[in-house]
């Protein structure tokens, strides 16, 4: 079986940022339109019919993972006339403002997290799924020390899952 490699991709976002969208997430009406519209002018986004389109179908389930061609996919089936290249922009915009958490799983598969809180994840291969590690806080022994010039922005761990063979 060939290695494989896992890596995370963290948006550094200033501090500002962050705090808005943590803050806001407390803040919601419970109308996902209105609440979309909140949160992307909060980021300073304007919120295009694109972006409202899919940030309406990102964040109106709760927490989630999605990758560009699922939602993609999603926004077909619920007539949002957008191209995969639109979805590709949009979902790497709300990534650079704290909107979302970028995961990458073995270089060729990106997943997009609704939940920006500090998480890990476990990701089932052959089902290509992307599932929040309940209560990891403490996963990691120690934290490493960051190189001279340097700080950690984040700490994201990736733990890979398969189905056991069953032995008769």
């Amino acid at each position: 079986m060939a290695d494989s490699r896992t890596m995370i991709f963290s948006s550094v976002v200033g501090p500002e940022a962050a705090a808005t969208a943590a803050s806001h997430r407390a803040a919601l009406t419970g109308c996902p339109w209105h609440d979309v519209k909140s949160k992307l002018r909060d980021v300073a986004l304007r919120p295009t019919r694109q972006r409202m389109a899919l940030g309406w179908i990102l964040f109106a389930k709760g927490d989630r993972h999605l990758t560009a061609e699922m939602l993609y996919e999603e926004a077909s089936k619920a007539k949002v006339p957008v191209s995969l290249a639109t979805v590709y922009n949009t979902l790497h915009q709300f990534t650079e403002v704290g909107l979302l958490r970028q995961v990458a799983v073995d270089g060729s598969k990106t997943y997009f997290d609704t939940n920006t809180s500090a998480h890990h994840h476990f990701f089932v291969e052959g089902d290509n799924e992307l599932v929040d590690i309940p209560g990891a806080e403490e996963i990691l022994g120690k934290t490493p020390v960051a190189p001279a010039g340097y700080e950690i922005a984040r700490i994201d761990v990736v733990v890979r899952l398969r189905r056991k063979l069953s032995r008769k």
